[in-house]
């Protein structure tokens, strides 16, 4: 018996310390610092859409080939294969609901696929053929999916508004706007619910809409960059719009009125999108265009999409 306590007593005190050492280390660590985290080359041009789950892995598009999704174990500083998509089907954005389900939308084949909580094969949700793509979706609390759907060629787009119906299907249409799009790419709603913000990469413009059902009112131009220069957006609990500037290289925090806060210099010069993660959700995921890496900053707030999956937001 005393020796049972006494190794009890002792897998205690090495939790505590290992407990104290983990928040001292994150501690230590110096906010808007990015460091790369896996190796170069080991996602494809097309790495994109990262999201992290609740048990904080990290998880990517195209590792090694294009129709794949990479998982990046937490502590780990390797990917390893995930799932693999159908024959034809490339993904270029993932994101989770509340219930730990994944959603990746397919540009090549016009799907949004599903994989539940616990699977590694993902079955389709919803399917258009009067899609162009979809590029990049958002998920709000009640399950309905925003996409980006973009005409790259035409550099115009819009946005989808995919959700249940009374009879248990999954209906999807494109929403009504008040302005004439460009290419629709980046896309999150505000820690409201009820703000959806869209990046349009042809002009460099980030707008912001009032949602209402299957209509976008109240648009407002939040910030214009140079054309061509943005690409994935996400926003924290407080509002604050973390952007990508692709070509430039580096994490652009703004307020939601568009006044720049900072601009986070990265490792890379071609970030495509980016994730909170971690298990306070203060880690910033980065991917990386140029070398196919992965990059991570901490920040001093939560994105919105980790309180959303805690079911606190």
């Amino acid at each position: 018996m005393a020796i049972t306590s006494g190794r009890n007593i002792w897998c205690l005190c090495s939790s505590i310390v290992l407990v104290i050492a983990t928040a001292s280390a994150q501690a230590d660590t110096k906010l808007f610092e990015s460091v790369q985290v896996t190796p170069g080359g080991e996602y494809t041009f097309g790495i994109e859409g990262p999201a992290a789950n609740l048990d904080g892995n990290l998880f990517v598009v195209n590792f090694g080939k294009p129709g794949t999704i990479g998982r990046l174990p937490v502590g780990r500083a390797a990917s390893e294969l995930f799932a693999t998509l159908p024959e034809g089907s490339v993904g270029n954005a993932i994101r989770f609901d509340r219930s730990g389900t994944m959603f990746i939308a397919d540009y090549k084949k016009h799907n949004i696929f599903a994989i539940p909580k616990g699977a590694t094969e993902p079955v389709v949700w919803f399917h258009s053929d009067e899609m162009k793509q979809p590029n990049d979706i958002t998920l709000a609390r009640d399950g309905t999916i925003y996409a980006s759907d973009p005409n790259w060629k035409g550099r115009e787009g819009h946005i989808w508004r995919i959700a249940k119906a009374a009879d248990g299907s999954v209906q999807g249409q494109v929403m009504s706007a008040p302005r004439a799009m460009g290419t629709t790419n980046g896309i999150d709603l505000g820690p409201d619910g009820k703000t959806l913000y869209v990046g349009e990469s042809s002009s460099g413009q980030i707008w912001s809409y009032a949602i209402n059902g299957n209509e976008l009112t109240g648009a407002k131009m939040v910030k214009a960059f140079q054309p061509d220069t943005i690409d994935g957006l996400r926003t924290d609990v407080a509002g604050r719009l973390f952007v990508a500037r692709i070509l430039k290289g580096t994490i652009a925090v703004m307020k939601p009125n568009g006044a720049v806060e900072r601009e986070i210099a990265l490792k890379g010069k071609e970030p495509t999108n980016l994730a909170f993660g971690g298990s306070d959700g203060k880690t910033v995921f980065v991917t990386q265009r140029q070398g196919g890496f992965i990059e991570a900053f901490r920040t001093d707030q939560q994105g919105r999409e980790h309180c959303l999956q805690r079911g606190r937001c």
